[in-house]
């Protein structure tokens, strides 16, 4: 029998659609998780199998790893202090890493990635295998630095649960991408402060589920320095009676002035016994600032599907071809050409098997 965990309840406003008795039910499970084929041709690879570095199926000759100790006070993310995996980016250089997740049972991996001055990185995120896959993940970017992610969930039993911290310094892009598109349980959660004049910041992705599955993102973006820009772009699709979540949530300080936020948060419901819940949030200290958010639920256009149908096309790939181009909207933000078209064909096997 698996211990019981003090988790989050529903009754707090940040975990209000959480799904916390899969999480609780995914630690029971085990099964077997196959390493996933490279997605990035040539990239360093760091493979964590129920939450340790395995070395013998890593790739780490060309990165500067160490080890270092990570804290963090959020309630999921606290399993996974401790002992963690540090990453440090010299200035200038330029690094392709992907970073594979495997889950057999339960796995906490703890992970800092610090990018120095004008280093780039290029990173590609998967998680796969059984049971409660939890990742604390901290990123520190200099002046000046660029980090460009993409994250997808394979993992297809079981909860996945990510918290991403991050500050980016002045000048400095970061720019994450997710994908849920499987049949776990998925919690994407992340703060991110723009603590340098001139910072970028974008956060996004998809969230596709079915049956009665539910996956959210809770996402914080707080801008601290003045002529930051963050952009927050999610799009949700549901079936059957499952329920997608997005909350996002834009801060601007008393002394972040020429900011621009803007939250672009759409759901698309393939059934009406699904469920989309969105919540935009702004918190605005600041009297010089651009910010937006846009918040909208809806069905596929009948008048679109009555077009594509009178020109021949069979109802099924009608609605398919509309609720990709829904996705895509997400997903082309992914900037590695073949990384996006491994992204599509996955988003596009969930659809063949959900229309």
């Amino acid at each position: 029998m698996v211990e019981a965990l003090d988790l989050p309840t529903t009754r707090g406003e940040n975990w209000r659609w959480a799904d916390m008795p899969a999480l609780q039910a995914a630690r029971a499970l085990r099964g077997e998780a196959d390493l996933p084929d490279r997605l990035l041709k040539g990239a360093a690879r760091l493979v964590f199998v129920d939450g340790q570095l395995a070395e013998h199926l890593s790739d780490v000759d060309a990165l500067d790893i160490t080890r270092t100790t990570l804290a963090s006070d959020h309630p999921l993310a606290a399993h996974a202090n401790g002992d963690a995996v540090a990453l440090a980016l010299a200035a200038q250089s330029v690094t392709a890493l992907e970073v594979v997740r495997l889950t057999t049972g339960e796995g906490h991996a703890p992970l800092a990635i610090t990018l120095a001055a004008d280093a780039v990185l290029t990173l590609v995120e998967t998680f796969a295998g059984a049971g409660w896959s939890n990742a604390l993940t901290r990123f520190d970017l200099a002046t000046g630095a660029r980090a460009m992610r993409a994250v997808r969930v394979v993992q297809e039993a079981g909860f996945v649960s990510t918290r991403d911290e991050v500050r980016v310094g002045e000048a400095a892009s970061f720019v994450s991408t997710a994908l849920a598109a499987t049949g776990a349980g998925v919690r994407f959660d992340a703060m991110l402060t723009l603590d340098g004049d001139g910072a970028f910041a974008e956060f996004g992705g998809a969230l596709l589920t079915r049956e009665d599955q539910r996956q959210e993102c809770a996402v914080r973006v707080r801008h601290a320095r003045p002529n930051g820009q963050s952009h927050q772009l999610w799009r949700a699709v549901a079936a059957d009676r499952s329920t997608a979540s997005l909350a996002a949530a834009v801060e601007v300080a008393r002394d972040a002035q020429k900011t621009d936020g803007e939250q672009s948060l759409r759901g698309l419901l393939l059934q009406r016994t699904a469920t989309v819940n969105l919540k935009p949030e702004l918190e605005i200290f600041a009297d010089d600032v651009k910010c937006a958010h846009g918040a909208t639920v809806g069905e596929l256009d009948r008048r679109a599907l009555f077009y594509m149908e009178s020109r021949g096309i069979p109802a099924p790939r009608a609605k398919a071809l509309l609720t990709r181009a829904f996705v895509a909207d997400a997903l082309g933000r992914i900037a590695d050409e073949s990384v996006r078209e491994q992204f599509e064909a996955a988003a596009d096997a969930w659809l063949e098997q959900t229309l």
